[in-house]
């Protein structure tokens, strides 16, 4: 992840993940340290072979990413970063001033944004502190149902749904320009200690530790959200560390990969643009747009190559406006095989 912000470093991602870069980052160093350890021609001579090995490689990774054919299904896109506050308080007036918040972000987006070429609009809110919850609450349904119909837009937020055994999903919605709910995904992969405690039952007192956030129920299956003539991935906050979230929405048919996440917790550290270093491999592994969206920054298009577009800056109100394509030419070696360069790598180990 340390070269996330190289496009020309990271292609071959595409091929091995992660694990492939890193694989050429030890090796260029592994090259040099021996030729300087054993200062003799044969060790330089080994060493350059090495280098231009790897250089080969990275070229060959970065040209191809750059051959891909490209289809012309277009919408355009308003990514919304609310800035709301970690803490602060949660009556119900206050909620409905950070609710108008997002809503008149949105419209001022909307206002300078032409239909895509699939005739279709998406606005897009970001993982929320505010526990928004579709299904329960009436007041919220009603704003977004109308706001969409009025605005001729589909809307995609973050909600707190029921899940089974009285349980909970942290879920994105997708609410159609009718405004009624079109798809749903529950996110899969939680974050340990924040949203469930990855304790076995068996443990004394494994049951009395609660989750940060608070005891989600993991969903299962990889819905893909319809936009138009495109069909998107929406994995959510810490998904955007797990490569496997995004390959599986792309081998399921995924055109373009949405992010959504709440960093603000993190406060203005380092934390947040690793976290958006996340976002930029799986673009890149699995040749998909990323249009990663946050409450308070850092928002942003990656587009397949892992060129970060259009940021945000962190903790103030903002919008984006993008167009978002399906551009790729099928899937990758690294989205049909997945982390078999690392499990070769440690069957030779």
């Amino acid at each position: 992840y340390s070269q996330a912000f190289h496009p020309m470093l990271i292609q071959t991602a595409r091929w091995g993940g992660v694990y492939a870069v890193s694989a050429l980052v030890m090796a260029t160093n592994a090259a040099l340290a021996f030729a300087l350890l054993r200062r003799s021609l044969k060790a330089i001579g080994f060493s350059l072979g090495s280098l231009t090995l790897t250089a080969i490689v990275s070229a060959g990774a970065f040209f191809q990413a750059h051959s891909r054919v490209s289809t012309t299904s277009v919408d355009s896109v308003v990514a919304v970063q609310p800035n709301v506050p970690m803490e602060g308080p949660d009556d119900s007036a206050s909620m409905n001033q950070l609710l108008n918040r997002h809503l008149e972000l949105s419209k001022q987006a909307l206002a300078n944004t032409m239909y895509g070429l699939g005739g279709s609009r998406l606005v897009v809110w970001p993982e929320s502190p505010m526990n928004f919850s579709y299904s329960r609450d009436s007041q919220l349904r009603d704003a977004v149902g109308t706001f969409a119909r009025t605005n001729h837009t589909a809307v995609l937020l973050n909600s707190l749904e029921p899940a089974p055994n009285s349980g909970e999903h942290n879920s994105a919605i997708l609410v159609n320009e009718e405004g009624q709910k079109l798809a749903q995904y529950d996110k899969i992969r939680l974050m340990p200690f924040g949203e469930y405690v990855p304790l076995p039952q068996w443990i004394p007192g494994a049951s009395s530790v609660r989750g940060i956030v608070g005891d989600f129920t993991p969903g299962s299956k990889y819905t893909l959200m319809p936009l138009g003539d495109l069909r998107a991935g929406v994995f959510i906050c810490i998904e955007a560390a797990h490569p496997g979230i995004a390959r599986s929405f792309v081998n399921e048919g995924a055109d373009l990969l949405i992010n959504i996440s709440n960093d603000g917790y993190l406060g203005s550290t380092p934390v947040m643009r690793q976290h958006l270093s996340n976002a930029i491999f799986r673009a890149v592994e699995n040749d998909r747009d990323v249009l990663r969206v946050t409450n308070s920054g850092i928002s942003a298009y990656i587009d397949p190559s892992g060129r970060v577009r259009d940021s945000t800056p962190g903790f103030e109100p903002t919008v984006r406006v993008w167009t978002a394509s399906g551009k790729h030419a099928g899937t990758t070696f690294y989205t049909r095989h997945g982390d078999v360069f690392a499990y070769l790598c440690a069957l030779i180990s």
